[in-house]
């Protein structure tokens, strides 16, 4: 069944009814044992639900506490018992639950013990108590009279009767798993009135590898990189389908929480939430382990572990299949996708951003509060939904901070993107960066910060010339959403993937750009080589002009540059040549090279590619060279 995100319709607000559900019942009847397991089961699924106080139960009137929770409730469902007419507060209630709710069909039936006749009609122990009733108030009453039409209307619902189902856990379980799909019939964002845009499609999908008619357990992984909706696609697929199964947990920011808390801690969070209580007493992560796998064995388990980052967290909180009970679902979401494949999820579901469309649908809302940008701020609204990329976390924050603003802050905050990252999409996204060891780090720089010259499969070619670890990297980086691979296999990387890369080279000297570990930025380039601000912080330099240009450099600045790894220069003309390169130069590529021959002092050992087209070399060097 496809997942519907139609927004809900109401009047004034996205949540009109205080509660969803108003229980009327016979309390020395149900209320100790099968109203008592219902009311609970209600609450566990989130389903706000009324049930009277006996202190409530006083006088010949209903209490207005009580005629206020009738008219708040959404739905009512009436625990038909033996005893059920006896009581005059149990008739005066289900009077007042008729005329409130007769009209909206919301009134649902449950027939506890005895037969839909026997209501319908006031036989059995029904004629019994009407009986009391006639003798005491005079046959032909009016308020008797209206009693019983409210019984004959009430036994005309479509409801249960208890002696068709073996066990009352299987009656309970299905009246919530009902509730459930009325209480929500279709999906927004956790209580607001906004629309999910572009989630139809990606619930379908999720919804077929779910496969819920199947007995087996099944383990689904969503992922791709931050901000894309990895979270709110898991919450919107447990909200939906939480009904169905006898266990759930949703447990969130598994990636900090665990580094920041550890294993045993989250171990705590699941059965805390299984068992609805604090204060639960774990050990160590193997009693953990211990005490999860006793509540999930034998157990139709819904569990949602989000933003898994570590292989552990998989082994010490969902462990493998045997842990959990048939037609179990676990539902995993990370950046990295190797953590899913070394869990066995083989083909887990990428998540992509939102196309064109959707994405001005997105910004709009958080822009404007409508679907579509207002007249005067369509070229502007483009603008905007062009650099985020169909990220949703940068539409929404964008927008969100446009809103109301006027034309000419627009053209501001446009203009501040170009040069320095929204904060918030910034840090989010950093988080991925952070979790790489030091050799991909620096991989990733190059590509996030060359590339924004020229294409990414061209750097990567270069570093795979001089460094025998960019293999194994480039995995790693695709596997943590840093990089992408389209569907004809060529590498490219998200605009703002690329942009935080570049940031967090900027920030290590944001005055001084000699003080940067790669240069790329052409003002930046020529401001260290004619203002001779070179650093050994410096390893990498890539320059690519499209056009031919001339300039007078002070090339003093190599000498600083101890640690240079990269230098690629390509249509620069210089009118000298430099004196001093760095030994550590592993890729040489420079065009129109000034010099007749590379500098004596440069002692290539490291060397793995030189290109000098278009240059005025006659020779290497002069000399010889160990190793060449």
């Amino acid at each position: 069944m496809a997942l519907s995100t139609q927004v809900r319709a109401s009047a004034g607000s996205a949540f009109p009814w205080k509660y969803d559900v108003f229980l009327s019942f016979r309390g020395e009847d149900t209320r100790k044992g099968f109203t008592d397991y219902l009311y609970h089961e209600l609450r566990r699924r989130g389903i706000r639900t009324f049930r009277d106080d006996p202190q409530l139960e006083r006088g010949t009137a209903i209490s207005p506490e009580l005629l206020t929770a009738i008219k708040q409730s959404r739905f009512a469902i009436v625990v038909l018992s033996p005893n059920y007419a006896t009581s005059k507060w149990c008739l005066l209630e289900l009077s007042k639950i008729i005329k409130c709710m007769k009209e909206r069909g919301t009134i649902m039936p449950i027939f506890y013990e005895v037969d839909t006749d026997d209501v319908k009609h006031q036989r059995g122990s029904f004629a019994k108590a009407f009986q009391e009733h006639e003798e005491k108030f005079g046959v032909g009453n009016k308020k008797v009279e209206g009693w019983r039409d409210a019984l004959t209307k009430v036994a005309s619902f479509a409801g249960w009767t208890s002696k068709d189902y073996r066990y009352e856990t299987e009656l309970i379980r299905e009246i919530v798993q009902v509730l459930w799909s009325k209480v929500h019939p279709c999906l927004t964002v956790f209580g607001s009135s906004e629309k999910l845009v572009g989630m139809d499609t990606k619930l379908e999908d999720i919804d077929v590898l779910l496969d819920k008619e199947t007995k087996d357990v099944r383990f689904i992984g969503i992922w791709g990189m931050g901000g894309l909706g990895k979270t709110t696609l898991a919450r919107l697929v447990y909200e939906k389908i939480s009904h169905l199964f006898e266990v759930c947990v949703f447990l969130a920011n598994v990636r900090e929480v665990s580094a920041t808390h550890g294993l045993v801690y989250l171990q705590k969070q699941i059965l805390s939430q299984i068992w609805k209580e604090e204060n639960i007493q774990v050990w160590d992560v193997y009693s953990g382990i211990t005490m999860t796998k006793r509540c999930f064995c034998n157990k139709a388990v819904l569990l949602v572990l989000d933003d898994a980052d570590q292989s552990e967290q998989l082994e010490n909180l969902v462990g493998e299949k045997d842990w959990f009970g048939l037609r179990s679902r676990i539902i995993i979401t990370t950046r990295n996708r190797h953590v899913l494949v070394t869990h066995g999820i083989e083909k887990p579901y990428e998540l992509k951003g939102l196309n064109e469309d959707e994405a001005l649908q997105l910004f709009s809302w958080k822009a404007f509060r409508n679907y579509e940008p207002e007249e005067d701020y369509v070229e502007q609204s483009k603008s905007f939904v062009m650099y985020a990329g169909g990220l949703p976390i940068a539409l929404k924050t964008l927008g969100s901070f446009l809103y109301r603003r006027s034309p000419d802050a627009w053209n501001f905050a446009l203009a501040k993107l170009r040069n320095t990252p929204n904060k918030t999409v910034f840090d989010l996204l950093k988080v991925s960066y952070v979790g790489l060891d030091e050799m991909e780090k620096k991989i990733f720089l190059d590509i996030a910060c060359f590339s924004s010259q020229c294409e990414a499969k061209f750097i990567i070619e270069l570093l795979y010339s001089y460094d025998v670890c960019t293999g194994i990297a480039i995995e790693v980086l695709v596997e943590k959403s840093l990089l992408t691979i389209s569907s004809n296999n060529e590498i490219g990387m998200h605009d703002l993937i690329r942009e935080m890369g570049c940031e967090i080279v900027r920030q290590e000297s944001y005055e001084e750009p000699g003080g940067r570990s790669r240069l790329w930025f052409r003002n930046d380039i020529f401001h260290v080589f004619t203002k001779n601000t070179g650093t050994e912080v410096t390893e990498g330099i890539f320059l690519h002009l499209h056009q031919l240009e001339e300039a007078d450099w002070n090339l003093e600045a190599f000498s600083k540059m101890c640690n240079l790894k990269l230098l690629y220069i390509h249509n620069l003309r210089l009118s000298l040549g430099p004196k001093f390169l760095p030994d550590a130069l592993r890729i040489l590529k420079w065009s129109w090279y000034p010099s007749k021959s590379l500098p004596p002092c440069f002692q290539p050992d490291e060397l793995t590619e030189l290109s000098l087209v278009h240059s005025n070399i006659d020779h290497l060097w002069n000399g010889i060279k160990v190793g060449y």
